[in-house]
């Protein structure tokens, strides 16, 4: 088997994590040139063509497997980081570019629980990259090779591949008090939902559909949907009138308690189950990584059902 070179591994990693060659080349300190160079060795010797020069760029079928390999070694030079900092403390430095440890999480995890879980480890030094994007889609990160590990709400593992249930969080439907006085003062039913406009995170979020379809015992669901891409975002959006939302429990617990915010079906929740995955590796810092948020997610969400 090829022994690759892992400056051009790391190579490959930073034109797709960069998005291009030029900010590669800023991020690894070497000339544009370098970084073309360094990848076409990494070519010759696959013998097939790595990136894909679209706009954006994309990694190829044997790209994805590149860079995958170069997570892992990125892995192993974590795991080696944190043995030498155990035998000589001071001895390892901080994490660079090249030691981060990449996971996708869902926004409204990073917005409740997540990061909590995650500040010891980086407290303790782990460079931590935390790449976010739908619960149902952070899968597909992982899935290609760019991160080590994610949360999602998917629950079948991915070959090589390990998963744990993490629990489930309670999604409800809330509007500012006056929206709610005037558009709604019975809260929600079958016979307004359709009327009012919901504030979802983006076009891939289906929870707003999923909490009416899941009320009402309706199959398919059409809303007025406004986007706002950041869980704090439409907390805020929500404040300032502009609809109703379907949010975390955890996230709207306090605004509700307040007032701020009108729980619009009080008897209702959303469970919406959630699970870890990571490559299946004998690592130490995975193990951390999978224990902090296993630890953390036992604490606020609920138990997912053998079901689930």
């Amino acid at each position: 088997m090829s022994t690759f070179d892992p400056a051009a591994l790391e190579c490959l990693a930073a034109i797709v994590e960069e998005g291009g060659f030029e900010r590669a080349a800023v991020r690894l300190s070497i000339t544009q040139s370098a970084v073309s160079q360094r990848l076409r060795s990494l070519e010759e010797q696959v013998g097939t063509v790595l990136i894909v020069r679209s706009r954006p760029l994309q990694a190829t079928m044997a790209g994805r497997l590149l860079l995958k390999h170069a997570m892992q070694m990125r892995l192993l030079r974590a795991d080696l980081e944190r043995d030498l900092k155990d035998l000589a403390p001071g001895a390892a430095g901080a994490a660079g570019e090249d030691e981060r440890i990449s996971i996708a999480v869902n926004a409204d995890s990073i917005a409740t629980w997540a990061l909590p879980a995650l500040s010891p480890l980086a407290r303790q030094g782990l460079g931590l990259e935390i790449i976010t994007d739908d619960q149902d889609f952070t899968f597909d990160w992982l899935r290609d090779g760019r991160v080590l590990g994610c949360v999602t709400t998917l629950r079948a593992a991915l070959r090589s591949c390990r998963v744990e249930p993490l629990g489930a969080m309670q999604y409800v439907a809330v509007a500012e008090p006056g929206f709610a006085a005037a558009r709604c003062p019975q809260g929600l039913s079958p016979h307004n939902f359709s009327s009012l406009p919901f504030v979802a995170f983006n076009r891939k979020d289906d929870l707003q559909a999923e909490f009416v379809a899941s009320a009402f015992g309706f199959k398919h669901v059409s809303l007025s949907q406004m986007y706002v891409p950041s869980s704090q975002g439409q907390v805020h959006a929500v404040l300032a009138g502009w609809g109703v939302s379907v949010l975390p429990e955890l996230k709207v617990r306090e605004s509700i308690r307040s007032g701020a915010l009108v729980n619009l079906m009080p008897d209702h929740a959303l469970p919406v189950a959630l699970y870890w995955h990571c490559w299946n590796l004998n690592s130490v810092v995975l193990d951390g990584l999978t224990q902090a948020l296993k630890s953390a997610a036992s604490v606020v969400l609920t138990p997912v059902s053998a079901g689930a």
